[in-house]
């Protein structure tokens, strides 16, 4: 999942700087479960603009919605009455939901409440860890289901750097080294010949240096 988290008060706030009716948009989605912007993390977000524009005797709209999917243009249309009474919207979305919401009401400003930090899953409750760059070609098959891209401090693709101690990183001794890991794992399978490959530099041209990506599937295309 994509996981995000909460803009300081004082940056959101800078942002609502003139605007006197406020949508604050959530999504039902990833940043629902990673307690960024589900309809806990909206409502507590709107009780805080409120109580800032009260301090302030300033009168202000403050509107809240969460749209099942920010990232999927079938679900935004249930927002689009409250657009409309809206002098912005403050997304509470990752920022492909921001860019969504901005294409399809560019008449008004949309506004970010949240910075989307990476790809990953849930650790424990409340530790959200990153585990994909989505780099657009995955090894993961080669590498016992750890990604050294993302895992391994230097993403190095083939095998440990030689600074790793004790199965710790030489970057940050909190951080597992993740060829130990990969090693260990491989074992465990009984796979360690998959080690002895030497995979090629990336092609990052398949990864962002290449531009926007897309995916198309023509068979579920209208």
């Amino acid at each position: 999942m994509i996981v995000a988290e909460l803009k300081p008060l004082d940056q959101i706030t800078a942002l609502l700087n003139g605007y006197r009716s406020i949508l604050l948009a959530g999504c039902g989605e990833c940043v629902t479960v990673c307690s960024a912007g589900g309809e806990k993390e909206v409502q507590s977000l709107a009780a805080a603009l409120r109580l800032w524009y009260r301090h302030r005797g300033v009168a202000a709209r403050v509107h809240t919605v969460v749209i099942q999917r920010q990232c999927e243009p079938e679900f935004l249309a249930e927002a689009d009455p409250l657009v409309a009474k809206a002098d912005c919207v403050l997304s509470l979305g990752c920022g492909v939901g921001v860019q969504f919401l901005a294409e399809r009401h560019p008449q008004i400003p949309v506004f970010p409440a949240l910075d989307t930090k990476f790809a990953g899953g849930t650790v424990e409750p409340g530790w959200w860890g990153e585990r994909c760059g989505l780099c657009g070609d995955c090894i993961l098959h080669l590498t016992g289901g750890i990604c050294p891209i993302i895992r391994c401090s230097k993403s190095l693709l083939n095998g440990p750097c030689g600074g790793s101690q004790g199965g710790r990183c030489e970057v940050n001794e909190e951080i597992e080294c993740a060829w130990q890991l990969i090693y260990d794992r491989l074992k465990g399978q009984g796979r360690l010949e998959e080690l002895e490959a030497i995979l090629p530099p990336k092609d990052w041209s398949r990864a962002r240096d290449g531009g926007p990506r897309r995916v198309i599937r023509e068979d579920l295309r209208p």
